[in-house]
């Protein structure tokens, strides 16, 4: 596995009867109800329940540093560079780039309001939350092979989930998915645009995330911020995503402007986000803060403005340098009197640690549920068995080693016929809102028709 895959892949690289209740957000009342379901919850006919931990406890990183790999490889190209498999987590990237879902109960919300600025702000506070579980995650998923394919299905959240890898070079993940009830469509397209800094390594995950509300006839887009990976050479890694989020109604032309905020100097502003809403006429309606580990609020702009002209008189008092080389976590968020809580991040299990600080909902994504394994596509990336291995407690650079050689072989002779690689399940085409290129889902996984699927481990 190459150190461009191993920095990219860091990056991309996600409720109750109350949901159906309107919101009066002047009043500040608390937004996110906690969704039903999470990894301890059982399945309708009362007998499946998640899992609640993995079978083996993370590898032990203690005898592997990236700067002693990277110090005897100066010279070559980034992409050339192999990196060891105990810096891995056992999830293939497919399955990181689906705990966008994880908090799908705010567009359910989103679904129930009635006022398009009410559903912005949720919008909002889901595209804030698809970026949380990246929170202290340095181990990298797999890369996915060439046609590796994910599904996850949850009724009792009421959607699934399709994605795809539809190219290697450039590494490019498809996903899509849908509301059970036909109320939503979440779709988008990841791949990497790398910068190495030295001591960090920046990531941009290019590529738009699109959201529609079906009976709302609405769709937004977006494209997530960048992420940064710190103390690459040496001190313990750490993660913060910065830049400009904007978010875009193309029904109404309401917009949401995100500002996720760099860490700076003394760590003032680690983890911190920050933004506002205008309509079409550029009115600012609503003012958003939080931090993309913790929450977000939204309270009017005057109330905001007046705290802030408030807060910056003691600032100066308040100033105190933190360490350069590692953050640790600010003070939590100061809510103003107004505001009105959107979302507030799930904490993630007391064992998280010893589990490649997964949260509950990621701990369930490579399980194979009673009866699954004769439903999946032989593409799935559940049947890895690398991934498999590797979450099992074993290294299995064996079996990463062979399936890497066999899709090099599968290449090659398809290179030697002249044949293109064609995608299974998306198809390249143009975003009807955006009018960019991007990878749109052609319909079908869920006929479980895999008879064309490739034999890929």
């Amino acid at each position: 596995l190459s150190v461009s895959d191993h920095f990219f892949l860091y990056f991309s690289g996600l409720e109750s009867d109350e949901d159906s209740c309107e919101v009066n957000f002047e009043d500040a009342q608390v937004y996110d109800s906690k969704h039903s379901s999470n990894a301890s919850t059982p399945q309708a006919n009362g007998v499946w329940e998640r899992r609640k931990t993995l079978p083996a406890p993370m590898i032990s990183r203690c005898d592997y540093s990236v700067w002693g790999i990277l110090k005897k490889c100066i010279g070559m190209e980034l992409s050339k560079i192999t990196m060891p498999i105990v810096f891995n987590e056992p999830l293939s990237f497919l399955q990181r780039m689906s705990e966008y879902m994880e908090h799908t109960h705010l567009i359910h919300k989103a679904c129930t309001l009635s006022d398009s600025i009410d559903r912005m702000q949720v919008v909002a506070a889901f595209a804030v939350s698809s970026v949380a579980s990246q929170w202290d995650r340095t181990g990298k998923p797999f890369n996915p092979l060439l046609g590796e394919t994910y599904e996850l299905t949850r009724e009792d959240e009421g959607y699934r989930l399709i994605s795809e890898q539809v190219s290697h070079h450039p590494p490019i993940s498809a996903f899509h998915a849908q509301s059970l009830k036909q109320e939503f469509e979440f779709h988008g397209s990841i791949y990497p645009k790398l910068k190495f800094w030295g001591k960090s390594v920046e990531a941009e995950p290019k590529g738009t995330m699109t959201l529609e509300l079906l009976k709302r006839k609405e769709a937004f887009t977006w494209t997530n911020p960048l992420c940064c990976v710190h103390n690459i050479i040496m001190g313990k890694l750490w993660i913060e995503q910065y830049g400009t989020v904007e978010i875009v109604n193309h029904n109404t032309g309401d917009r949401c402007v995100l500002n996720f905020k760099p860490c700076g100097m003394f760590g003032k502003e680690l983890h911190k986000v920050e933004g506002y809403i205008q309509d079409k006429s550029k009115k600012k309606r609503r003012v958003l803060y939080g931090k993309w580990t913790e929450c977000m609020y939204s309270v009017a702009p005057k109330v905001y403005e007046a705290n802030k002209k408030k807060a910056e008189k003691g600032d100066a008092k308040k100033n105190k340098p933190e360490t350069e080389d590692m953050p640790g976590v600010q003070e939590t968020v100061s809510v103003i009197t107004g505001s009105a809580l959107l979302w507030r991040i799930t904490p993630r299990p007391a064992h998280s640690e010893e589990m490649y600080n997964f949260t509950s909902f990621t701990m369930t994504l490579n399980e194979l549920e009673p009866g699954m394994e004769r439903l999946l596509a032989p593409t799935d990336c559940r049947l890895r068995p690398d991934v498999r291995a590797m979450e099992n407690g074993d290294l299995a650079s064996v079996e990463k080693d062979r399936l890497e050689e066999k899709q090099r072989a599968t290449r090659k002779e398809c290179s030697k016929d002249e044949e293109e690689w064609s995608t299974r399940w998306f198809r390249l085409g143009t975003n009807p809102h955006t009018g960019a290129q991007d990878w749109l889902y052609t319909g079908g996984y869920f006929d479980r028709n895999y008879t064309d699927c490739p034999n890929l481990y």
